[in-house]
């Protein structure tokens, strides 16, 4: 397990690039018939891949890494498959989960595993974890059910359309939310005029980049700003403190996760462009 610490707004200041790298972006997300697994101690977030090809991969066993007999004995877990057709088993209950579905596992469920349909076109299961301090039901849910907003203009460079698939308005969770933002053709810009949000961290995952393409990652205090270069299914974690936005060189999608104390969804402080730095 790949373990983060909580970086100070001061400190991150002095990080040069690779450092930057080093503390906040986890190059590697998908890794055939394996799972990837970061924990950082920004609000204990747990996030990863799952990319079965030939075999069936699972969690079991992992959970003496938490101080528990098995990995979401005081967590819950969301799932966005971003790859072919595949299936979650949830203590014996099969869920297929086909691209741009979603899953919601809910504290006290022991055995966790994966498979895809076809190992040509294997399914990649993004996840994030929180910890828990009830038991909800598991739960698919697909684009159809999630709750689609679209924000911004072709002007702007930043049409999108945000589906919310694991929000309060959809079911209920302890404090996960997660969801799947798409860029229209000819908008580069993911959320600008940019924002944070004290009593929540987000960690985003960036997806559906060409191999010839990239996005600049702005993070940092909105009078401090850095940037981070992201390939294609890397994901970067954002402190409350920072700035989370990014332009890409083409139109991309990005899978966002957030754990803190509110789960409102605009709860957020927002920042003129004007007065970033």
């Amino acid at each position: 397990m790949n373990t983060r610490q909580g970086i100070h707004k001061a400190h991150a200041k002095t990080l040069d690039t690779q450092e930057l790298r080093d503390e906040f972006l986890v190059e590697s997300i998908f890794e055939a018939d394996s799972y990837t697994m970061t924990y950082s101690h920004i609000d204990r977030i747990l996030f990863g891949g799952v990319m079965p090809k030939t075999d069936k991969v699972s969690f079991d066993g992992i959970g003496r890494e938490f101080g528990v007999d098995y990995l979401l004995e005081r967590r819950e877990m969301g799932i966005i498959n971003i790859g072919g057709l595949g299936y979650v088993d949830v203590d014996g209950e099969v869920h297929e989960l086909d691209n741009q579905q979603a899953l919601y596992i809910g504290k006290g469920v022991k055995s966790i595993s994966f498979i895809s349909d076809s190992g040509t076109k294997p399914a990649k299961f993004y996840y994030n974890s929180a910890p828990a301090h009830t038991s909800y039901p598991t739960r698919k849910i697909t684009q159809a059910e999630a709750m689609p907003v679209t924000l911004g203009d072709s002007e702007s460079c930043n049409e999108r359309t945000i589906y919310k698939y694991i929000v309060p308005d959809v079911l209920e969770t302890c404090q996960l939310v997660m969801g799947l933002t798409k860029l229209e053709a000819g908008s580069l810009w993911n959320t600008m005029p940019c924002h944070t949000h004290e009593r929540r961290m987000e960690v985003y995952l960036y997806c559906d980049v060409q191999p010839d393409q990239a996005v600049f990652h702005m993070m940092g205090e909105p009078t401090e700003t850095r940037h981070v270069l992201v390939q294609n299914e890397q994901a970067i974690i954002s402190p409350s403190w920072s700035i989370h936005s990014g332009v890409g060189t083409k139109n991309y999608s990005f899978i966002w996760g957030m754990v803190g104390e509110n789960q409102t969804f605009d709860d957020m402080d927002h920042i003129k462009t004007t007065e970033l730095r």
